[in-house]
């Protein structure tokens, strides 16, 4: 039997998952939700590998992605893989870039799987034709400029001896062309397209790693985008427009116009989940990397778990992972939620009251930050409070409970273990580093033990944390002037936007 209960003698079912074109926020709900249930996850080179941390802990990865010219794994071993996987009775997620059905072989795979009776679901993704050009501030069609898109492959398939593109067709039937995997044959397609009668003129784009923090534009004409590029020293993966609507860039342009645009910013991870300060660095346009991927196991139920719960008069969650890992060791017992009796619930920070209302629980104590929590708890001295959380708890917390008159202890749930299956990214790789917290700064030395490069802006949240790093021998280059995510973001943007990137 697999985790989800399937025995061998029937087969598992495959999810095709179209993975979108970088930005992991356009992955859809349906391909987060696939990859939680995933025993196997056979993935091609991802732009942001972090989705990979939305499988389950136990589930294995396997990478099967090719580079230009260079075939990790042959498409029929590909095949073979999902349907032996699939024959076990297990659950497997193909992740491909973009759309699995837009030159993404998604239909060989479906066809494969089909003709051997194992059930596949397509799950859509969001195609890098119309999104690249969005985050460029290139729409595919207007109605001032473009009725009609057309997306041709760059690249064909190089065992055929003639060409399947009708070029003529292609050069006068669409106000837009989207040209996917055609950078190394940007000049010979340009000139083709003038030789079947597109004007030399027409406006034309390259689109570098689009939608992603890396994303570089270059513009021109058919006559002279090639030159341009290469003086650029653009890279694959990109992909070529054609028409019109590239004009439209010099108003539209807004993903490479955002302050930490094509900064590589490090977070240190101390949660499962990505912390608010990364929110806000990438709705600045930054590229982070919260490292090193940690993943929760829930710990067995120790003592009388129902008892405790039903005699305390407040339970307090703190971390936004408590309500799940609780409600998992309550279903060992044959409980659920109805155990958590009738205290009154706290939370821990926005995050974790967020998670908690998402459940159905009303939250009747949630101040905006952990710190000076226990300053306006609102319980009577003597008053018991169960703290529910990780294994390494809030012990400042605790301590400030019990100073505030309260009877506390703690009720550990889950533990955060590092997650070996993601190696880290060089140090060397990064623009700046954030540290949101003490534990960030011991969580930065136990993963790079050199430390930053001189290079690297490191900024702290405020004073407490800088003095930890100080003892840790790490280099503080600017404090934030507030201590919140917010304080951070804006003093590296005040500290990022003085350097260009590659200073």
């Amino acid at each position: 039997m697999t985790r989800h209960g399937h025995s061998t003698s029937t087969p598992g079912t495959v999810y095709l998952v179209g993975a979108g074109p970088g930005d992991p926020g356009l992955l859809t709900r349906h391909g987060a939700d696939a990859l939680a249930r995933a025993d196997v996850v056979v993935y091609d080179r991802l732009a942001d590998d972090s989705m990979l941390s939305l499988a389950p802990a136990d589930a294995e990865l396997v990478y099967v992605g090719k580079q230009a010219a260079v075939h990790a794994v042959p498409q029929p071993r590909i095949n073979q893989l999902l349907s032996t996987h699939a024959e076990q009775g297990k659950c497997v997620v193909r992740l491909k870039g973009g759309d699995p059905f837009v030159f993404g072989r998604g239909g060989e795979e479906a066809t494969h799987l089909r003709e051997r009776g194992i059930p596949c679901v397509v799950v859509p993704g969001v195609t890098s034709a119309v999104a690249a050009p969005a985050y460029a501030g290139i729409p595919v069609t207007d109605r001032r400029h473009a009725s009609s898109f057309a997306v041709i492959t760059g690249h064909e398939d190089p065992t055929r001896q003639t060409s399947r593109i009708d070029w003529h067709g292609v050069a006068h039937g669409a106000d837009t062309l989207v040209f996917l995997m055609g950078l190394t044959n940007l000049a010979s397609i340009c000139s083709r397209l003038i030789d079947e009668g597109r004007p030399a003129t027409a406006a034309a784009a390259v689109i570098e790693r689009g939608t992603t923090p890396g994303q570089r534009v270059v513009t021109g004409t058919l006559a002279d985008l090639a030159g341009r590029v290469a003086e650029a020293g653009l890279h694959p993966p990109a992909l070529i427009v054609v028409g019109d609507v590239v004009q439209l860039r010099r108003q539209l342009a807004w993903h490479d116009s955002q302050p930490l645009a094509g900064r590589r910013i490090l977070v240190p991870r101390v949660r499962r989940r990505p912390s608010e300060i990364v929110r806000l660095l990438k709705a600045a346009g930054a590229e982070v990397a919260e490292v090193p991927v940690l993943r929760s196991e829930t710990l067995p139920v120790t003592g009388d778990l129902r008892g405790r719960l039903d005699a305390a008069d407040w339970l307090v969650f703190t971390s936004p992972g408590a309500l799940e890992a609780l409600l998992e060791q309550l279903g060992t017992l044959g409980s659920d939620i109805r155990a958590l009796g009738a205290g009154r619930i706290a939370a821990a920070g926005p995050a974790t009251a967020a998670q908690l209302r998402r459940c159905g629980l009303r939250v009747d104590y949630a101040p905006e930050t952990a710190t000076g929590f226990a300053d306006g708890f609102p319980a009577s001295s003597h008053a018991t409070a169960l703290l529910i959380g990780e294994e390494v708890g809030e012990r400042r917390m605790l301590r400030d409970l019990a100073v505030a008159g309260l009877c506390c202890s703690e009720l550990p749930v889950s533990r955060l273990t590092v997650d070996d299956r993601a190696p880290l990214p060089p140090i060397e790789q990064f623009d700046a580093i954030a540290l949101a917290s003490s534990n960030t700064a011991r969580r930065l030395i136990e993963a790079y033990p050199d430390g930053p490069t001189d290079a690297q802006v490191v900024v702290s949240i405020g004073p407490m944390t800088s003095r930890t790093a100080g003892r840790l021998g790490l280099r503080v280059d600017a404090e934030a002037a507030g201590a919140s995510p917010a304080a951070v973001v804006r003093t590296l943007v005040e500290r990022l936007e003085t350097r260009l990137p590659g200073d």
